[in-house]
């Protein structure tokens, strides 16, 4: 049964370049010792997605609405629906000195970035770099295993998913309350660094407090 639009679901993946076969992603910790693209200091996980709210990649997002849970599926992403075309506008000669004490260490193929934009040199020569701003994996088809692991059924199940997403690592220790129309999260002390409030004594605690009302159709007109 295909998937609605805003459905939380969790997924494994992994993903290759179709031509050359080098891996780009997993959440499969197995799998990217396999793949030797194992990076210590992430957690391999399922993955939390929004089904058709831009969390992944256009083209995955679209084929995971058309599958069932359970469902394995292989996809392939052009371009388009990947990463876009290469943009020949977005290569530019850079002055080796814009990049400072580091010019002399800089080589072709390191991640650099300049202006606040990240880019791959692709050419140093004549006192200038060519920088390359187009992402990485511009211009090349994918290929992604794909299976759905688990749709999120219940609000406490998705309100555990969200906080977990927004404090990687650290979610199942916060406690939440959803009661009625309203969700209140706690947040432990540790996560938002409050060690300042020794600087006032008159303050015995300290609240940190975001609220975030729904916003309907009704909301929107009004305005």
């Amino acid at each position: 049964m295909p998937i609605d639009q805003g459905t939380l679901v969790y997924i494994n993946f992994t993903a290759k370049v179709k031509d050359t076969g080098e891996a780009v992603e997993t959440t499969l910790e197995e799998q990217a010792k396999n793949l030797g693209i194992l990076d210590q200091n992430r957690r391999y996980e399922p993955r939390l997605v929004a089904v058709g709210e831009g969390w992944v990649l256009k083209g995955l997002d679209d084929e995971i609405k058309s599958m069932g849970v359970g469902e394995k599926k292989t996809i392939e992403l052009p371009p388009a629906t990947a990463w876009g075309e290469r943009d020949p506008t977005l290569l530019r000669m850079i002055p080796l000195r814009k990049f400072g004490e580091k010019a002399s260490e800089l080589r072709v193929g390191d991640v650099v970035e300049v202006d606040n934009r990240v880019g791959i040199a692709r050419f140093i020569g004549s006192g200038r770099a060519q920088i390359d701003f187009n992402h990485r994996l511009a211009g090349k088809t994918l290929i992604y295993d794909v299976e759905t692991i688990k749709k999120l059924e219940t609000d406490e199940e998705k309100i555990r998913a969200l906080i977990t997403r927004r404090f990687p690592g650290e979610g199942e220790k916060l406690k939440f309350v959803h009661e009625s129309e309203e969700v209140m999260v706690d947040i432990p002390e540790e996560l938002f660094l409050a060690e300042g409030l020794h600087f006032i004594p008159s303050a015995k605690t300290i609240t940190f407090r975001e609220t975030y009302p729904r916003k309907g159709k009704e909301d929107k007109k009004e305005g």
